[in-house]
């Protein structure tokens, strides 16, 4: 025997109920014994509560929406029973209808609409739903019969919640059953006294139904479906990558429930877990799925968790003062007050010290709650032993489920973690010993980037995502958006990783999309659906997004964006750039960036601020982490200067050398920059400090390559004529260092804490004198490294190497926010 459930959704339309028939068929094609409950229409059982207030209001437009109701029934009629079997049922309906709009003229009669009544208004949007479908099935020649549930199941008078007396009802329902093989179909959600006053059943009323039979019948088996693949992980609506939880035990689905999963009410499925009876929820629009099957004991899990739910808006209210600690009963008398005023306390927090109570409740009660707690405690308030009563309002509740979290050790770390990396604030806790659940109040609105943050610290083999916003999609943001698209599937088959670009910005134009631009195309978004770059309307909609796991990326040299990192990681969002700007200011702005990104526990990454690509940085940030000292510092840090010194050797002109560099692309149109020594200060400075020695920009001594004739010349043209004019004096560089086998190499050191900048001659026994080409090179003697100094090489420069940096320091902010 099974007990089949059908909600709003899935009999809320003639196409809906077409679905609800086919499955129903399906069943008795297998020769499966079945009952099945029906919920009202989708939105009527809404609608009737507002049609009933209507009414005891005195507005007579109640009737008009009570037509649209009964339309929509006979809209069902007209669909799906053929026309010689029709005027039975719409005599059937309209006598519903009739019945009902009799009740109402009497509520706008007398002005009054009390819980009784209320119930029996209710009551009809399940009466003729499941009238309907039932006549749709006697149409299909199966032995169909209607089963107003008023007839088997007796309650208490409690209405809007009535207590069911099981010890009647059980025998009503065998009894019921057992004159009757037809297939029974059965009104959910409604009941009646022993004297037949209509009552319901209250929240979750069709599935009480279906478990209130369920039970008597010791069925095998309920199934409840709906218009989604089962129970998720977390609220699709909120969390894009929630997947379906395939098995689930009673106590987990009821702590998912309590704390807003509305799939199903566990509590009123309460009757068919005492008797073992295995339930399944199931999707009305996707029958081949297999469901969520909710049991006593749940299957083997993959995580530790079985899901995470939430409360959208609830209100904490705290009490505390020294005069709580150490007396008896204030917890009592809290709890006591309240629930005599029914007031339902949703979650519980108490400091060890007994120094504060705090719950939270439905903020509608708020008020009321205040006062009640105010009035209980007023002498205590008075006589100073407990302070005013507080309340916070705008936030949310998060519950963690599993029964998995007792054999998994660390959750607790994982989920504060994930929390303190996304910049949000954990209100209050509560965790039960049971270790099944662990709830946090947050607020309000951070609660879908939490609930995103979690579930991909959770669920880590469903693909988690980075929310980037690059700035700058010019030569070095351009070539990062390629190597991502590149990079796309491998990141997400191999590393689950998806690189969500939620916004991009170049001098003209802006564009932002939460659920992300295509790195293939993002030309042609930006350039179809930007609007005009505002960097602080951009930086501003970024904070607002509030997006877990965000980045953002400043692909240029702008000195003025800079302004805006401390704003971005004050608000929780990592940082990631090759702009050399805010490391190479004050010393005090360099600290200042690195103690907010520590404080929000979010990354700073500047890797390619030094050597693009080469992991120059990580290497220095690692051998201080594990405890070795810098002694000194060697580096040739400019792939221009570089190429410049490989190629000048005895018998070639300098001015040759640095004209063929200029057509190459390899220096700044005017070279007096490159070879003012000024790139490479800012890049010894920066290593400076990350090696802890406080360097201001104006300690750097730079000594200078050109003459002052050079250096001075009005033009780039009169520089080179000026650069030839003053041969001999590079030509004697050049034969100088040949004359003692070494070679020109413009160099920047760190020694005894002194930063300096100049051109040197090396030998061949310097880690220098083989350098070639454009590349870059850093010697580090320390410590652990004193003999034989640490050397990094490679290509310094270039559009595919600084991009590839970045992008690396991306990654390594997956790894740690993961």
């Amino acid at each position: 025997m099974k007990v089949l459930k059908f909600g709003g959704t899935s009999v809320g339309t003639a196409d809906s109920i077409k679905a609800v028939i086919g499955i129903i068929e399906n069943n008795l094609a297998k020769d499966e014994r079945i009952a099945v409950v029906f919920s009202a229409m989708g939105g009527v059982t809404n609608r009737l509560i507002e049609i009933g207030r209507m009414a005891a209001s005195g507005n007579k437009e109640y009737v008009d929406f009570l037509k649209v109701v009964e339309e929509r029934h006979f809209a069902v009629v007209r669909a799906l029973i053929p026309v010689k079997h029709q005027s039975s049922t719409f005599a059937a309906v309209r006598g519903l209808f009739n019945e009902l709009g009799d009740i109402l003229k009497g509520v706008s009669w007398i002005r009054e609409l009390s819980d009784r009544t209320l119930d029996l208004i209710m009551s009809f949007g399940e009466r003729l739903s499941t009238l309907v479908i039932s006549e749709v099935l006697v149409s299909k020649g199966i032995n169909t019969a209607f089963c107003d549930a008023r007839q088997i199941i007796y309650t208490s008078d409690q209405f809007g919640m009535a207590e069911v007396d099981f010890e009647l009802t059980d025998h009503l329902i065998l009894e019921h059953f057992a004159k009757s093989t037809a297939l029974q179909c059965i009104t959910g959600f409604i009941a009646s006294t022993a004297d037949g006053v209509t009552t319901t059943l209250g929240r979750g009323g069709s599935d009480y139904t279906a478990s209130i039979i369920a039970a008597a019948l010791e069925a095998e088996c309920i199934e409840i479906w709906t218009d989604v693949d089962g129970m998720m992980t977390a609220d699709p609506r909120k969390v894009a990558n929630a997947f379906t939880i395939p098995s689930i035990s009673y106590a987990e689905a009821m702590e998912l429930s309590h704390f807003g999963a509305k799939v199903i009410y566990p509590p009123s499925l309460q009757p068919a877990f005492a008797k073992n009876i295995t339930l399944k929820v199931l999707n009305t629009f996707n029958v081949d799925f297999e469901g969520t099957y909710v049991q006593k004991t749940a299957n083997g899990k993959d995580y530790a968790i079985t899901g995470i739910s939430s409360i959208d808006e609830i209100a904490l209210v705290n009490i505390q003062g020294s005069g709580m600690i150490g007396v008896a009963g204030i917890s009592g008398r809290v709890f006591t007050a309240l629930s005599k005023n029914d007031i339902s306390v949703i979650l519980i927090s108490q400091a060890s010290s007994e120094h504060s109570i705090c719950f939270s409740i439905d903020p509608k009660n708020s008020n009321k709650a205040i006062e009640i707690l105010e009035k209980e405690f007023a002498i205590e308030i008075e006589l100073g032993h407990i302070d005013s009563v507080g309340v916070q309002k705008n936030l949310s509740i998060i519950a963690i489920v599993g029964e998995g979290m007792k054999q998994s050790s660390g959750v607790s770390g994982k989920l504060f973690s994930v929390l303190g990396k996304n910049g949000i604030n954990v209100v209050a806790t509560a965790q039960g010993s049971s270790e099944l659940n662990i709830s946090v109040v947050i607020a309000r609105n951070d609660l879908s980037k939490a609930l995103n943050a979690i579930h991909g610290v959770f669920f880590q083999s469903e693909t988690r995502s980075l929310n980037l916003f690059i700035v700058g999609v010019g030569l070095i943001g351009g070539t990062l958006l390629n190597q991502i698209k590149n990079q796309t599937q491998y990141l997400r088959e191999e590393k689950l990783l998806n690189l969500n670009i939620a916004g991009l910005t170049n001098t003209k134009k802006m564009l932002l999309d939460a659920d992300g631009v295509d790195p293939g195309k993002w030309k042609e978004r930006i350039d179809e659906e930007g609007v005009k770059t505002s960097l602080p309307a951009f930086v501003q909609r970024m904070i607002e997004l509030n997006l877990p796991n965000s980045v953002f990326v400043d692909c240029t040299s702008d000195k003025d964006i800079v302004q805006y990192y401390h704003m971005l990681l004050d608000a929780s969002i990592s940082v990631v750039t090759p702009n050399k700007v805010a490391n190479s200011g004050s010393y005090a702005e360099y600290q200042s960036l690195q103690r907010t990104a520590l404080k929000r526990g979010v990354k700073f990454l500047y890797e390619t601020n030094v050597g693009a690509g080469l992991p120059i940085i990580n290497t220095m940030q690692g051998l201080m982490a594990s405890g070795d000292k810098f002694l000194k510092i060697e580096a040739i840090l400019s792939g221009t200067l570089s190429y410049l010194f490989n190629s000048f050797t005895k018998g070639v002109r300098f001015a040759d050398v640095v004209r063929e560099a200029k057509a190459m692309g390899f220096t700044e149109p005017d070279p007096r920059e490159d070879l003012s020594g000024a790139d490479v200060a800012r890049k010894i400075l920066i290593l400076a400090r990350e090696v802890g020695v406080p360097l201001e920009p104006e300690d750097i001594s730079i000594a200078k390559i050109l003459p002052e004739n050079c250096l001075a010349a009005a033009t780039v043209d009169d520089f080179f004529q000026e650069m030839e004019n003053s041969d001999s004096y590079f030509a004697e560089l050049a034969e100088n260092a040949a004359a003692e086998g070494k070679k020109l190499r413009y160099i920047a050191s760190l020694d005894h804490g002194k930063a300096t900048v100049e051109l040197k001659a090396v030998d061949d026994s310097h880690p220098f004198y083989n350098l070639s080409g454009s590349d870059n090179i850093v010697s580090f003697v320390t410590e652990r490294y004193k003999d034989r100094p640490l050397v990094i090489k490679g290509p310094g420069a270039g559009a595919e190497v600084t991009a590839s940096g970045v992008f690396a320091d991306i990654m390594s902010i997956s790894s740690y926010l993961g």
